[in-house]
């Protein structure tokens, strides 16, 4: 029994730590304030839109763009779609829209997205006038599914972003766009939509409570990450971490994360504004959420060889370092972390089938407290959330579906364990590839008896 008391107090001290990050990044998130705005004439704009297959979505997009961000220029990279995604752009740019298409083909294509934002990238290059001032060109990577919200381009050029010459990359909190979509899955039962409803609030939950929260308090430590949507990048800060082949963006799986170390490393600042925003699609399927967060924590397995860089590197602070090392380190220690508290729970079952005299001298003893304290602070660090996600994004929110959802994503959280082995089984098999996440939208129906003229294409390799 003393090695089953001991890993259960070792876990309470460690869930008792993790609590005091929590309460610190709380106090952040809720001392955070709207960012001035500033003008957005002062810049160039530049959406970039990697594309694979996205004919449900990417014609609503750009008609989006359009009306919200008129003078902005849209570049569609089309990275060899079997559906027709390179026609809904086609017929966009044939209205005269700012609107360019960069083709990739096999075996070429779908190399994963930080070719294709490169291939999109050298495209623009390509286009530029000679003499174009690159402080004043930005380059802002959407999914086909984004939704910038229509303010993004004044918060951007503030003085705390764009409008200081030291940032190099902002991103923008991320919403999710179907978080009240009634019925879902229009062709399943009740259960199953009452399931995925409650999938899309946990993953809006999610990125506006603890994800916000770590990067507002990010801005303190300066390291702010960028994210795959709502993330824009100086032109100038791009050139600066170009190694010479027009790919700034690297190979990583978690392709943002690389890009925004590059960043810092090269001695540009990022910043994160929850005043703009990004509304994208939430998924509705376990499966398919869980394909997509394998991809981001074997992306940030693979940058773990740039932690010496950054240990080396004076553009971190001590406090930085820490905050870069422990974000980095997180999918590791749950690897490790499943089989810590596999153990003394498979431990404590064990000795309670074959040894329930010794159990119940141990729950006697202060080890029922010890667990359920531990249990109660385990919870209690996920199901704040919902409240403060109430209070801060969702004041319609009864306080009962506030504390539901913040209980739910106690539930939800227990999933990064599943997902950390995964990942690490696919570096340990060497398995590196791009799994894409699917689309929930369904595809617009092809023009009948209408002939789409192609347009001016650039075709990248």
């Amino acid at each position: 029994m003393t090695l089953l008391d001991l890993s259960v107090s070792l876990s309470f001290v460690l869930g008792v730590g993790f609590l005091a990050y929590v309460a610190v990044i709380v106090r952040n998130f809720l001392r955070a304030r709207p960012d001035a705005p500033g003008d957005p004439s002062r810049f160039d704009w530049h959406f970039l839109i990697p594309c694979r297959d996205e004919e449900a979505v990417i014609g609503t997009t750009l008609d989006y763009l359009a009306r919200h961000f008129p003078r902005a220029h849209v570049w569609v990279v089309d990275d060899h779609s079997e559906d027709r995604t390179a026609e809904v752009v086609r017929a966009r740019a044939d209205e005269g829209r700012p609107v360019h298409l960069v083709t990739r083909r096999l075996p070429q294509a779908r190399t994963g997205k930080g070719d294709a934002l490169n291939s999109g990238y050298r495209a623009l290059e390509a286009r530029l006038p000679e003499g174009t001032d690159a402080d004043r060109v930005v380059l802002i990577v959407l999914d086909a599914d984004g939704r910038p919200s229509p303010g993004m381009l004044d918060c951007f050029a503030g003085a705390s972003f764009f409008g200081d010459p030291a940032i190099g990359a902002v991103q923008a909190e991320v919403r999710m766009s179907n978080r009240d979509v009634a019925v879902p899955l229009p062709h399943r039962g009740r259960l199953a939509n009452r399931f995925a409803r409650l999938l899309a609030r946990l993953q809006d939950i999610e990125f506006r409570g603890p994800i916000s929260a770590i990067q507002i308090t990010r801005r303190l430590t300066g390291t702010v990450n960028v994210g795959g949507n709502g993330q824009a990048n100086r032109l100038s800060a791009l050139r600066s971490i170009d190694p010479g082949g027009g790919e700034p963006w690297g190979r990583a799986l978690l392709e943002d994360f690389e890009l925004g170390l590059r960043m810092m490393l090269a001695g540009w600042r990022n910043g994160y504004t929850t005043t703009a925003w990004v509304d994208q699609e939430a998924l509705w399927k376990v499966r398919q959420l869980i394909t997509q967060r394998v991809r981001w924590a074997q992306g940030s397995m693979q940058c773990a060889p740039y932690l010496r860089r950054v240990w080396r590197s004076r553009e971190f602070s001590t406090m930085g370092f820490l905050e870069v090392l422990y974000f980095m380190v997180q999918p590791w220690l749950q690897v490790v972390g499943l089989v810590v508290y596999t153990v003394p729970i498979a431990a404590f079952a064990y000795n309670a089938v074959f040894y329930p005299r010794f159990v119940l001298a141990f729950l006697g003893q202060g080890g029922a407290v010890l667990i359920a304290l531990y249990l109660l602070l385990g919870v209690a660090e996920f199901a704040l959330w919902g409240p403060l996600y109430r209070r801060r994004s969702e004041p319609g929110l009864s306080r009962r579906a506030a504390l539901g959802y913040g209980l739910a994503l106690a539930v939800y959280a227990a999933t990064t364990y599943l997902v950390a082995v995964r990942a690490f089984w696919r570096i340990v098999r060497g398995k590196g590839s791009w799994q894409k996440t699917a689309r929930t939208a369904a595809p617009l129906p092809a023009p009948a008896a209408q002939e789409i003229a192609p347009a001016q294409e650039i075709a990248t390799a």
